[in-house]
């Protein structure tokens, strides 16, 4: 009894000393998120080439703007397979509306 006593004290002692790892979280694909709300400049007034730009990091393929007068700079691009109209707000940079073009 007494030995048994022992290695029960001695299994405590080492789960103590020495707690199990844990696993850390892996990622093997980094994803970059854009959707309607985003700011891409931080909140500040962009022209037409730093919205293209900005939407091209943002994991958007061959970005053409169509029309950079007034408050909404309107582009399109592919990402994911898809085509896409993006509604840039040009005072801040924000994402307005996000379109599947067909």
């Amino acid at each position: 009894m007494n030995a048994t006593l022992r290695r029960l004290a001695f299994a405590v002692t080492l789960s103590l000393a020495f707690p199990a790892a844990v696993p850390t979280a892996v990622y093997a694909q980094v994803t970059v998120n854009i959707h309607v709300g985003s700011h891409i400049n931080h909140g500040r007034r962009i022209t037409c080439q730093e919205g293209r730009r900005h939407l091209e990091r943002r994991g958007f393929r061959n970005v053409r703007a169509h029309d950079c007068r007034g408050s909404v700079f309107v582009y399109s691009g592919r990402r994911n397979g898809a085509n896409w109209w993006i509604h840039v707000r040009s005072r801040d940079g924000r994402v307005i509306r996000l379109d599947r073009r067909r």
